[in-house]
């Protein structure tokens, strides 16, 4: 599992104006591998759809998978013919990797993938990519399980889609509905944050992104769809669901582990009414208090059982530190990470080193309480010893939380600044315009499809690879090869 760090805190989501541009405003990835018969039909049913209900300029990307047919080809003529079309080529097989290259690599706004086959309605596309440009939604997906979808499959795929589901809602607690439908969308901004935080590089991709977004906190819209079944499909169902199920794992080791900086994805508040700043109440006080409660009443339970069974061969005081040792060291942990958002290995002994403070004090009070009693009676009962460490307890915990808050993990957010990368523009083209994530994070007009005169055209011999392949930016840059000079039938792409 990737643990590089990500540029920084994403900006509040913007509405994309609109504007004339020469940039396109959505990206179309099709990933390819082997599909000469399938890729000519797709593309131009596509274009067609996208010329005549798309109000902005767009892009079709035809991301080849090391194909061993003629499907670069056949790329390259759709490429010549169609100023919108552009053609890649990876070496290497792997759907998540074509897609991370790609997306990394472009400049549009709004990024988007959808299966060869097209199996899913194209009328549905339009309401995929309109959240994200209205700066509503981060990523959004097409849903094959909503109950307004209509789906025409048989029922082995359908039990293993809907089998798959129940995995990821029981093992990663993900609420979307349908992780592998091939059709989804994301934004610019987003993709180039996400994207170095997500590993796998075939099937499971998709699952990943969306699992990790969803951890993040970033808003994931969901679009009913129809779709027919494929029979053709080329995919190997048992392959792919045992590498889904490696993943699984990966990813919720990673999750528990807290190895990944999910807070670098995180949106700052004020997208949403409720999120307005209250005056005289800290940020995030509400929930902290919340997860606070939980923590310590499950802390307190675990502490009592401790000490009834430290207590059967050692006496009161030492069955009591030797709990609230225990204990403390287990408050801590639970509260580091799910009251305070405290992910990760940095800092976790500085943490329970300010722990074992904080546990000093309540080990005074709570002793303190033990020696008062036994001073006022002689032999007390178990239960009257137990109702005095509940009080004292309770009085510790109040402590506790308003060490933890101040002292223990303070909220530095407002110390930092936020920070994202600027958009990277192709050496080739230093004269198009760029979308920038810097500063608010808005994007430059947004590029209307011009009317009454020649479609734009765009530079398809060079292709940056950079981040998509290693994580860095570099000099590299990936070619097509040529068509072959003695194929001029434009028409006849097999």
């Amino acid at each position: 599992m990737r643990t590089d760090s990500s540029p920084g805190t994403l900006p509040a989501r913007e509405h994309l104006p609109a504007g004339d541009a020469g940039t396109p405003v959505l990206d179309v990835v099709i990933p390819v591998f082997n599909e000469e018969k399938d890729l000519q039909p797709c593309v131009l049913r596509l274009h067609d759809h996208l010329k005549r209900t798309f109000p902005y300029a767009f892009r079709i990307t035809i991301a080849d998978n090391a194909s061993t047919d003629t499907t670069p080809l056949v790329s390259r003529r759709l490429e010549a013919e169609l100023p919108e079309v552009r053609a890649f080529r990876l070496e290497q097989k792997g759907r998540g990797r074509a897609l991370r290259t790609v997306w990394s690599a472009s400049e549009a706004p709004i990024l988007a993938y959808m299966d060869v086959d097209l199996s899913t309605d194209l009328n549905a596309l339009l309401p995929l990519v309109a959240p994200l440009i209205s700066g509503h939604s981060d990523l959004a997906i097409g849903s094959r399980l909503s109950r307004s979808s209509r789906v025409v499959r048989g029922a082995k795929r359908e039990f293993i889609s809907r089998g798959y589901n129940l995995i990821l809602r029981g093992s990663l607690q993900a609420r979307f509905s349908d992780a592998q439908c091939g059709f989804k969308a994301i934004r610019r901004d987003v993709a180039q944050v996400l994207l170095p935080l997500v590993e796998d590089t075939g099937w499971f991709f998709d699952t990943e992104m969306l699992v990790l977004a969803e951890r993040a906190g970033l808003r994931i819209h969901e679009v009913p769809v129809d779709w027919v079944d494929d029979p053709d499909s080329t995919v190997h169902i048992v392959k792919t669901a045992t590498d889904d199920l490696k993943g699984v794992w990966r990813v919720g080791r990673a999750l528990a582990t807290g190895s990944l900086p999910l807070d670098r994805l995180a949106r700052p508040f004020g997208d949403d009414p409720r999120d307005r700043e209250i005056k005289d109440v800290p940020s995030g006080l509400a929930r902290q208090l919340v997860g606070f409660c939980v923590v310590g009443g499950l802390s307190t339970l675990f502490y009592l059982l401790l000490y009834s069974g430290f207590r059967v061969f050692a006496g009161s005081q030492s069955a009591n530190a030797l709990a609230l040792l225990v204990s403390a060291v287990a408050n801590t942990a639970a509260n580091r990470r799910l009251t305070f958002g405290v992910r990760g290995r940095g800092g976790a002994v500085r943490h329970q080193a300010q722990g074992l403070v904080v546990f000093g004090i309540g080990l005074a009070l709570t002793s303190g309480s033990l020696a008062a009693l036994n001073a006022a009676s002689s032999d007390p009962a178990h239960s009257t010893e137990l109702a005095v460490l509940i009080a004292a307890n309770l009085a510790a915990t109040v402590l506790r939380f308003l060490l933890f808050r101040a002292w223990v993990f303070p909220d530095r957010r407002d110390d930092v600044d936020s920070t994202v990368v600027a958009s990277h523009v192709p050496a080739h083209n230093p004269s198009s315009p760029t979308c920038s994530t810097a500063g608010q994070g808005s994007y430059g007009p947004l590029p209307q499809r011009p009317t009454g005169a020649p479609h734009p055209t765009y530079d398809t011999d060079r292709f940056r690879a950079g981040e998509a392949a290693d994580g860095n930016w570099r000099d590299a840059t990936m070619r097509l090869q040529p068509v072959r000079p003695h194929d001029t039938d434009t028409r006849d792409y097999r």
